[in-house]
């Protein structure tokens, strides 16, 4: 488990789960980015749009320097989970009042746009129990496959050129997202990215135990995934980037030196608008170069891994 010591100062307190939950994600991020970078199928570039990129940023050949992406409505529309579970349900893994369950707790987690703490421990608590003693690999095949039937499809091109242009720049890009890490790393494997921090879940031998790591990477935690894996990287944060829709990832996005806002839901515009943050709008074209972005609250992390953990019980029956 990585070192407390990996942390620097922070603007802002956080709690003992969320650093524990970050530090997990940068310990496991770190272990695979190699094993990713291994078997890179970096996409055809074609079609995406630079145009709007500005000439100075970011800095060629600037070690200290990183991207880090969101993934749900910022990299690829929609929740990486609820296209999951739409592939696990068509492969009947489970049954119709699952899928129903499913899309009312994505539903209600649009709709509230905040997170009800009760709510989310009773969503989390029934994934990790369904998961409990299944492996590790099965998760990651699955994801291996849907990812070609529903996810591939729905990168978002403008933001795919911004990690490249990174990439390009020879800088590390890493998604961040409360989705597993196992589904995480196989969408930033496909897209040719360094690697990818989320949610970790305990496993011995290669087998769930039904417990997190600390706490999903969702909000604060997502802020202390960047900072210990920065910390561990050498990386100068005020010479990173970070990109998200969500208001829930302004703490990550307040870390960096280029906060960008992708595709955002209100309360983050505002929130840019005020901090004078860079906006990039892809839903309609509209390109804007100093705003502010939010996204759709986190649909994806908990009611995601819900269906996915119901399809694995489903599919072992």
């Amino acid at each position: 488990m990585a070192a407390l010591g990996w942390l620097t100062p922070r603007r802002r307190s956080a709690t003992a789960r969320s650093v524990l939950a970050g530090e997990a994600s940068a310990e496991a991020a770190r272990k695979s980015s190699q094993d990713l970078l291994d078997v890179v199928d970096v996409p055809d570039a074609q079609d995406t749009d630079v145009t709007d990129r500005e000439p100075e940023f970011p800095v060629l050949g600037d070690d200290k320097a990183a991207a880090f992406f969101d993934l749900d409505n910022t990299v690829m529309q929609g929740a990486a989970l609820f296209h999951f579970g739409r592939g696990l349900y068509k492969r009947k893994f489970f049954e119709t009042r699952d899928l129903a369950k499913f899309a009312w707790q994505q539903a209600w987690f649009r709709l509230a746009g905040v997170e009800d703490p009760e709510h989310m421990q009773d969503a989390r608590d029934s994934a990790l129990s369904i998961v409990k003693g299944h492996r590790v690999a099965e998760l990651e095949s699955i994801g291996e496959e849907i990812y070609d039937e529903y996810m591939a499809d729905r990168i978002w091109p403008g933001t795919r050129a911004l990690a490249q242009a990174h990439l390009d720049a020879g800088q590390k890009v890493w998604l961040v997202t409360a989705a597993p890490v196992e589904i995480a790393q196989v969408i930033a494997r496909r897209l040719g990215l360094t690697g990818a921090l989320g949610t970790v879940a305990e496993s011995v031998d290669g087998v769930y135990t039904g417990k997190l790591v600390g706490e999903p990477l969702h909000g604060p935690a997502k802020a202390e995934a960047v900072r210990a894996l920065a910390a561990a990287e050498g990386l100068d944060l005020s010479r990173c980037a970070a990109y998200s829709d969500s208001h829930n990832d302004i703490p990550m996005l307040s870390l960096v030196g280029h906060p960008y806002a992708i595709n955002p839901d209100a309360k983050l515009r505002k929130h840019a608008r005020d901090k004078d943050w860079r906006l990039r709008d892809y839903r309609t074209g509209r390109k804007a170069a100093k705003v502010g972005i939010p996204a759709a609250a986190g649909v994806g992390a908990v009611a995601g891994g819900t269906a996915a953990a119901i399809a694995l019980h489903r599919r072992r029956r």
